[in-house]
């Protein structure tokens, strides 16, 4: 067991959860979460919970937030399991450790994903309702009820990309490009895919967000690799 989570465990006097209300406590925010996808986690060293005479697991509160950690880290930023795993053996071990894109929160300190109303996004992103339309006009944001900090971010990076004359039409092709990876991935996934096992599809969708972090290294590098002829 990490010696972090450890030590979480030892001073954590609230009631010790089952897979089952790890899995309430958590689904309305991961809706794809499993049993199996847990016990995936435990496999890959991620998550220690611990056990009964009975061998049942049992999950503390920082196991709880632990869990919640990885798995926004995968929806969030795409990293594949192994990344994660050696960011949070560092941050056991002590140290802190920046994963790529920049300084994250430990585990504990984690917040939910907030919920906004049409007009929230559109006043915390600083834009106006007719960005936000030619946003879901050009198939950037999904129009939804409520909006995420995915939906956040994209309305204010087209706040700023507007101000350099950028409008989410000149954008149009990036919902492309995306499903364009989308089918390179579905493709990827099709022998693991196949099999209807619930250990399979835990691991398929590792795979989907591995792959998905490793063509955003492409992109990324062939962009900045762009940006290097044009200072030269």
């Amino acid at each position: 067991m990490p010696r972090a989570a450890a030590q979480s465990r030892a001073s954590d006097d609230t009631p010790l959860l089952s897979i089952g209300q790890v899995l309430a406590k958590l689904s309305p925010e991961f809706p794809d979460l499993s049993p199996s996808k847990l016990r995936f986690l435990e496999e890959r060293q991620l998550v220690s919970p611990a056990r009964t005479e009975s061998g049942y697991r049992k999950f503390s509160h920082a196991d709880l937030e632990r869990v919640r950690f990885i798995l926004t880290m995968q929806r969030d930023h795409y990293l594949p399991l192994k990344v994660i795993r050696g960011y949070l053996v560092d941050l056991d071990a002590g140290r802190t450790p920046e994963l790529p894109g920049g300084t994250v929160p430990a585990p504990s300190m984690l917040s939910s994903e907030r919920k906004l109303t049409k007009d929230e996004l559109i006043r915390e992103a600083g834009a106006n309702a007719m960005l936000l339309g030619d946003a879901v006009s050009a198939s950037l944001i999904v129009p939804a009820e409520v909006y995420g900090d995915d939906a956040l971010a994209v309305l204010k990076s087209l706040v700023e990309l507007q101000r350099s004359g950028i409008e989410p039409r000149h954008l149009r092709g990036f919902r492309a490009a995306a499903e364009r990876e989308l089918g390179l991935i579905e493709n990827a996934l099709m022998p693991v895919a196949r099999r209807k096992d619930a250990s399979s599809r835990a691991r398929a969708a590792e795979m989907a967000r591995e792959i998905a972090g490793q063509l955003e290294i492409v992109r990324s590098s062939l962009i900045r690799s762009a940006l290097t002829r044009l200072d030269s």
